[in-house]
């Protein structure tokens, strides 16, 4: 603790935030030892965004109804309509081959399916054959980010 204390006070010493006061003339300051400032501050890494499948796996073979479970990192998800840095809401285009312009709104129709309400997961019905699944995430207008958050695309095998 006392370490992660003298990181804090030498981060804010740093930065400005604090500004030494000198003691009153009649107050007797112990001899300190001379301290050194750190020359470096540490800088944690960003993460590149990223969306990814949970399930179904790549290869699958599945009955109806298809539970797809959509995961995120690097990112938060927000509902659409709700402007907020660094979110956004899936999109799962399904059996689309080419991808749609990524600077407009992604269309709505049973090969893009929105999840403006923030949905992590949903079940589809999808008929018996090979089908693709691939993830977009879009900002608060349905527009994908700038590159675009996409998963690679997966392919499944509906049985039923």
């Amino acid at each position: 603790m006392k370490f992660l204390h003298s990181i804090i006070i030498s981060t804010a010493l740093i930065n400005g935030a604090y500004a030494a006061t000198p003691a009153p003339a009649s107050v007797e300051t112990p001899a300190k030892a001379p301290t050194k400032a750190p020359t470096e501050i540490p800088v944690v890494a960003s993460v590149a965004p990223k969306v990814y499948f949970i399930a179904p796996h790549n290869g699958a073979m599945l009955k109806n109804p298809v539970t797809v479970q959509f995961g995120l990192k690097g990112m938060g998800v927000a509902p659409a309509g709700i402007q907020k840095e660094n979110t956004g809401h899936h999109h799962l285009l399904i059996d689309v081959e080419t991808l749609p312009d990524m600077r407009k709104p992604l269309p709505a129709d049973d090969q893009h399916k929105h999840f403006g309400g923030g949905q992590t997961e949903t079940q589809l019905t999808l008929t018996p054959g090979k089908h693709t699944l691939q993830l977009l995430l879009g900002d608060q207008i349905h527009i994908p980010h700038n590159p675009p958050v996409l998963s690679d695309k997966i392919t499944i095998l509906v049985t039923e």
